[in-house]
């Protein structure tokens, strides 16, 4: 709940304005229930705690890695079901990977999240407890949020932009736009409405391969839509909000790594003034591909920075963690499935 809606419950139980904001400052600490809020009277403490629901998601796994210190958690929810988040830690600060969906349904051919397909979308409050209760569990202070977990947010539209607002909110975490990321596979129904809200995030588009007959084998939800409308979308999303796009794409040996791909990709770059962000692949145990050689990776870039497009290769964090969305939670299930 945000503030103005805690205050409007509370007004309707005859408490007063400053309690609100004193159940709004526990609840951004991490309370485990409600005795805990002290410096509440006993009788509102009992009355919270007969009409609202507090959980804290339970530590199934915490993953340290060795290399870099990145960690990896995998939390259970109130219902039982799963999802990861990933700390990792930067020169600018510590960023937290955050899940927003069980599950998912785009059905990406490279991807461990969406194997067994979407279980169910998060709400605003277990998106944002992985924020806060990473930040608690690791000692480490967030400033940086990427929405690249477990699902696609703009098929939990309202919850990730409820869940945006109370993350930015300067009574609660604090974490400004800027410094939040949101990832989809290419949903552009929703880019409009996402754009009329001029959040002045970073909107991350999973591109993979910059033509239809790559991009449809690899990404599902490229067909129906295609390349060239999502260019189109991406192109009015950054003219209407000035906020330049990332095109995230995972290269994958002898599918989308060759010159003809990488050609056709700086012009689409070009065309939207989109930064490209290479991705060394992660293996997928229930998939085949495989991460490109070395050499084709720096053909690949040479082309890219010669038609002068901006372009980064993303560090590998967290490789001995199974820090590659999915894979813990996909373990879990497996070794689930095998005492049944």
């Amino acid at each position: 709940m945000t503030l103005p809606e805690i205050e409007a419950d509370l007004a309707a139980m005859g408490e007063p304005k400053f309690r609100a904001r004193q159940v709004y400052e526990w609840l951004c600490r991490g309370v485990r229930d409600f005795e805990q809020m002290s410096n509440l009277p006993k009788a509102l403490r009992d009355r919270l705690a007969a009409n609202y629901r507090l959980y804290r998601p339970k530590v199934l796994s915490r993953q340290v890695s060795q290399i870099d210190g990145t960690i990896k958690y995998l939390w259970e929810l109130y219902d039982g079901n799963a999802v990861e988040t990933v700390v990792m830690s930067y020169q600018h600060g510590n960023t937290v990977c955050v899940s927003c969906q069980v599950g998912c349904r785009q059905g990406c051919a490279f991807c461990a999240s969406t194997i067994g397909g979407l279980v169910r979308s998060l709400s605003a409050s277990e998106i944002l407890d992985e924020v806060l209760f990473s930040e608690l569990d690791s000692g480490k202070k967030i400033s940086n949020i990427v929405l690249m977990g477990i699902g696609e947010p703009l098929d939990n539209f309202d919850n990730v932009m409820r869940f945006l607002e109370l993350v930015n909110d300067p009574l609660g975490m604090n974490i400004g736009m800027r410094h939040i990321s949101l990832s989809t596979c290419g949903l552009i129904e929703r880019f409009e409405e996402l754009a009329e809200r001029d959040l002045q995030l970073t909107l991350s588009v999973s591109l993979h391969a910059p033509d239809d007959e790559t991009r449809s084998k690899l990404m599902p939800a490229n067909r129906g839509r295609g390349v060239d409308a999502l260019m189109e979308a991406c192109r009015r999303y950054y003219e209407r909000t000035g906020r330049r796009i990332s095109f995230e794409y995972a290269m994958i040996d002898g599918v989308n790594d060759t010159e003809y791909h990488a050609r056709l990709l700086a012009r689409r770059a070009r065309y939207v003034g989109a930064h490209v962000n290479l991705i060394p692949l992660n293996h997928v145990e229930e998939r085949a591909f495989k991460p490109s050689t070395s050499g084709h990776m720096k053909a690949f870039i040479k082309i890219l920075e010669d038609e002068k497009v901006n372009v980064t290769v993303r560090r590998r964090l967290g490789s001995d963690v199974d820090a590659s969305c999915g894979q813990l939670r996909r373990k879990m299930q497996k070794q689930s499935q095998e005492r049944q």
